[in-house]
């Protein structure tokens, strides 16, 4: 099996502790493919790309920034991307916003597309669906809110294949905080893939459902695994901040959840979604539990 690790790694982009000229100085001058060096270079390949990271930082995805990162793929370092989701809203009933939704993705598209990631992972819906979602509202009345907002994340992902011309396998939309079965039903109509969040679905973020009967959903469209332990959530409570734990820090079954990936012949990657210590340390649980799969 194939463990990367995300590209957002605060403590590198902002160290700890530095004068404020020296954080700035820092960001004026980050470099992307030192970043990804340094995370290579710890043991983690692929790397996920942050699309987030041009809201600060627009250089990172510059011409210049892209052909030194087909340098280090050509070393061997393999890229998914992660897609804009700050300040981005694909499912929102509001055209406008939906449309600048639609280009701040296909820019990263755009932009990465040289390096041929393997995935591109989205969130097809975002903080505005989540908190309707979360509302207390008629059930009748929630189900027909969030079929609006399934309709808008449906003509976003339609424009986007069509603007990108990509592959619609090569998208990945990811368990967010919305209803699991609309994700699964937009992938289902749209013939797109799944990104398995682990931590989102103990968090009870796409609902309250027995974990390995969503990956079990999902298989069929499985494209990447987000890596990370959570508390499983009870029914009725969403766990805010108990996600995004280092492994063996909450309840994944971590062991069960190798051994089926392994039983289906799952070849897509696992990213962690933590940063860099932590996942060395989750790192070291895979190796005691299942050692075999980092063979």
């Amino acid at each position: 099996m194939r463990f990367g690790i995300m590209a957002m790694q605060m403590g590198m982009l902002v160290p700890p502790e530095q004068p404020a000229e020296q954080i700035l100085a820092n960001i004026t001058t980050f470099d992307h493919a030192d970043l990804v060096s340094k995370l290579a270079a710890a043991g983690f390949n692929p790397i996920e790309l942050g699309g987030d990271l041009s809201l600060f930082l627009p250089h990172t995805f510059s011409a210049s920034a892209m052909e030194k990162l087909l340098e280090l793929k050509a070393q061997g370092i393999t890229y998914t991307v992660h897609l804009p989701l700050w300040s981005v809203e694909p499912s929102t009933p509001l055209r406008p916003v939906r449309r600048g939704s639609v280009e701040a993705v296909t820019q990263i598209l755009r932009a990465t597309r040289l390096l041929d990631p393997e995935v591109y992972v989205l969130h097809a819906t975002g903080a505005l669906a989540a908190e309707f979602y979360n509302m207390r509202l008629p059930e009748i009345a929630r189900a027909y809110l969030l079929s609006q907002f399934q309709n808008g994340a449906r003509e976003s992902l339609e424009q986007i294949l069509m603007e990108t011309g990509i592959p619609s396998r090569r998208i990945a939309i990811e368990t967010v905080e919305f209803p699991f079965d609309l994700t699964l039903a937009l992938a289902d109509e749209l013939d797109l893939s799944l990104c398995l969040d682990t931590g989102h679905v103990l968090a009870g973020f796409p609902g309250w459902y027995d974990f390995f009967d969503v990956l079990e959903r999902c298989l069929p469209r499985l494209a990447e695994v987000h890596l990370h332990d959570s508390l499983l959530m009870p029914e009725g409570k969403r766990g805010y901040g108990e996600d995004h734990r280092p492994l063996g820090h909450g309840d994944l079954e971590l062991g069960r959840l190798l051994d089926r990936l392994s039983t289906a012949r799952f070849k897509g990657p696992l990213i962690f979604e933590l940063q860099l210590e932590e996942a060395l340390e989750s790192l070291k649980v895979v190796k005691q539990i299942r050692p075999q799969v980092l063979a």
